[in-house]
């Protein structure tokens, strides 16, 4: 997996492929990705096709259960292909090591989708045998694939909310973050709680809004982003979040900023927590 995390072959495929997924509209790559659930849909939507898929292997090992194993690699291809599409869309908003191994991800898949069919034409031909090592060979690829989904998500942290540390990190109680005259009017600016560095944007002379600064998506530095009609907006992949209360307004973020408190006394700004969202 580091070889291929490393190895820069394939890169110009990768940024056709980006550029391909990137032509599907915004609106249309946020139900993709999965923000109006607040949680990618991709490792949902893969759990049909595996299942079924699992559950034909089953059937093919078990005396009298031809059709209901043909019926389930039907339904595991009719499935597999929304699931693929939302994996695109993810994949796009990657880091470049991610990528690589995603590419690889999506290949294996890809062959496993071809075996299935294989072996689903053959069985619909009274090629039971046949039928049969195919769906072996496309459940043995399909793991691979899977194993290759795990190492995006486990080990490469692909999909996982880079902000769900900060309450744990920051302590209880508040946080002096400077004079209000440090932070000009609509214009983002970085500050630190700690070792948790945190975006500040002053709204008006009594308003200042607080967000975790690393993005919830990839941890990339909202406090380099744009600033505009009340919402912050990630320079890396686009995610758009409401200063407000840290909402994800927009992919491919699905989970929202770590917001904080802010009180102006004597014109100095400080910051916490809400109580219930402090760490244990």
């Amino acid at each position: 997996m580091d070889t291929v995390e490393s190895t820069r072959w394939a890169d110009p495929l990768i940024r056709v492929l980006r550029g391909a997924v990137h032509t599907i509209p915004a609106g249309a790559r946020d139900v993709l990705h999965g923000t109006w659930l607040g949680h990618p849909v991709h490792p949902l939507m893969v759990q049909v096709p595996m299942g079924t898929w699992l559950s034909a292997a089953v059937l093919d090992l078990a005396p009298g259960r031809r059709r209901g194993a043909g019926a389930l690699v039907a339904v595991g291809l009719a499935t597999a292909a929304p699931a693929a599409v939302a994996g695109w869309a993810d994949w796009a908003d990657l880091r470049k090591p991610q990528m690589r191994v995603g590419l690889v991800h999506a290949a294996a898949n890809s062959a496993a989708i071809a075996l299935y069919a294989a072996s689903l034409t053959a069985r619909l031909r009274g090629r039971r045998m046949a039928g049969r090592g195919l769906g072996f060979a496309g459940l043995t690829v399909v793991s691979l694939g899977g194993a290759l989904g795990g190492h995006l998500a486990y080990r490469q942290a692909a999909g996982v909310n880079h902000a769900e540390p900060v309450p744990d990190l920051v302590e209880p109680g508040w946080h002096r973050l400077g004079d209000l005259g440090e932070f000009p009017v609509g214009q983002p600016v970085q500050r630190t709680i700690g070792d948790v560095p945190v975006l500040v944007v002053r709204e008006t002379d009594a308003v200042v809004r607080v967000l975790a600064d690393r993005c919830s998506h990839q941890a990339g530095p909202l406090s380099q982003g744009e600033v505009e009609d009340g919402c912050v907006r990630c320079p890396w992949h686009g995610s758009v979040f409401r200063l407000a209360d840290g909402w994800h307004v927009g992919g491919p973020a699905t989970a929202p900023q770590p917001a904080f408190e802010t009180r102006i006394t004597d014109g100095r700004v400080a910051v916490r927590l809400p109580e219930k969202a402090e760490g244990s």
